[in-house]
């Protein structure tokens, strides 16, 4: 089964193309385009170079497309993507509008191209849509919880990825397959003993979310991606009466005072500098003042989130490091679990500076009691896996 996976952002198009059968899937071709302003252009090219490399002979060798959708109004999970995905995302259109519109255009794109080619939404809230009322609602007025105001989360296919890969890695087979069939059959009946991971996703984006035994039982960030860890020039987490004192003092709008929030905050906002970490390390090592904060914020803020799991989960088998920052910065590992060899935790100096680049690795020491993993995020083949399992059931 040829599953064609589509990722859209608000000016970039990114595809991989995977021969499925069962859960293995064999890489077929991949790409992408920059400074994207109309996506049929894109995918029409794209198509063209796939059966141009002889890898379909037309648009009719696909079994399916898989889109993976970030947020819906009323609406989450791995699901045809028809009219009312159309709706869902036009509903939140404010709420993620670097990506909401995007994938909206995207999905149209391929209903006209190809209408006969099956189309699958996998939202990235689908992961969490098990955690309790209790970890999911804010303490706002029933009005504003009828509008859809609750923490959903997000890099969902990130974090359940390192569920999937957590266990393989620990040998607990019958936690991968709960992982694996979780948006099939829910969270299944478990007795063995625990996997409790924290997964911590850092890159331009970042989130860290508990997982036990396959399921997220909470996340770091709330009802858009512009909560939680400090990201590459969003916010984060913020007092909600620190904008209405700023748009009084400041003499901002409120439309004002949100596109500094989204496009001049975060680590870019603290470091003046840049909101590529990399640019802000290197100005650290130069001992630029507001640079080191930035990076000290990000470091606390993945600590705050990750000690709150441990403590909710009640302990940790796997702390586990994946995309971009995560896979690729050895001293941001190393400032994240310092100083708790009381709690388990000892880091492999050597291994942690070694495991770079998009490798998978145990950089924790042979001692430690908890085990600290590095996994090369792969978002595309958890989106590939689950569009093949809703067109085959």
């Amino acid at each position: 089964m040829k599953i064609l996976v589509a990722n859209l952002g608000s000016t970039s198009f990114k595809y991989r193309l995977y021969e499925m059968s069962g859960s293995d899937a064999e890489l077929l071709a991949q790409g992408g385009f920059e400074r994207v302003t109309e996506y049929t252009p894109c995918i029409e090219e794209m198509l063209e170079t796939l059966i141009g490399d002889k890898i379909i002979e037309s648009g009719q060798d696909l079994d399916a497309v898989g889109f993976k959708t970030v947020l819906g109004k009323d609406v989450s999970g791995c699901v045809k993507a028809d009219d009312q995905v159309l709706d869902a995302l036009e509903g939140f259109k404010e709420v993620a509008p670097a990506h909401n519109p995007a994938y909206a255009e995207g999905i149209r794109c391929f209903q006209r191209m190809l209408p006969d080619l099956p189309r699958v939404a996998l939202f990235e809230t689908a992961f969490y849509q098990w955690a309790t009322a209790a970890s999911t609602t804010y303490a706002i007025p029933p009005a504003w919880r009828a509008l859809g105001i609750r923490r959903y989360g997000f890099h969902g296919a990130s974090h359940k990825f390192i569920a999937e890969r957590t266990a393989e890695l620990l040998g607990r087979e019958d936690i991968a397959e709960r992982a694996r069939r979780l948006y099939q059959d829910g969270p299944t009946a478990f007795s063995g003993a625990p996997v409790r991971v924290i997964s911590c996703h850092l890159g331009g984006s970042s989130s860290v979310t508990g997982i036990c035994n396959g399921v997220a039982i909470g996340t770091s960030m709330g009802f858009s991606p512009q909560s939680g860890l400090p990201q590459n020039n969003r916010v984060g987490d913020l007092d909600s009466m620190a904008i209405p004192y700023v748009c009084k003092m400041l003499g901002l709008s409120v439309q004002e005072a949100e596109e500094q929030l989204t496009k001049d905050s975060g680590l870019l906002g603290l470091s003046g500098v840049s909101n590529d970490l990399r640019d802000i390390l290197a100005a650290a090592d130069d001992e630029h003042q507001e640079a080191n904060l930035a990076v000290d914020v990000m470091v606390d803020s993945i600590r705050h989130w990750a000690g709150s799991f441990f403590f909710k989960m009640g302990g940790a088998e796997v702390i586990a490091f994946t995309a971009g920052i995560g896979e690729n910065n050895p001293d941001i590992r190393e400032s994240v679990c310092a100083g708790l060899e009381d709690l388990g935790i000892r880091i492999d100096p050597e291994a942690n500076q070694k495991t770079v680049r998009g490798m998978e690795g145990i950089i924790s020491a042979p001692d430690s009691a908890i085990k600290v993993l590095v996994i090369p995020a792969n978002e595309e083949l958890v989106v590939a896996r689950e569009v093949c399992r809703f067109i085959q059931s």
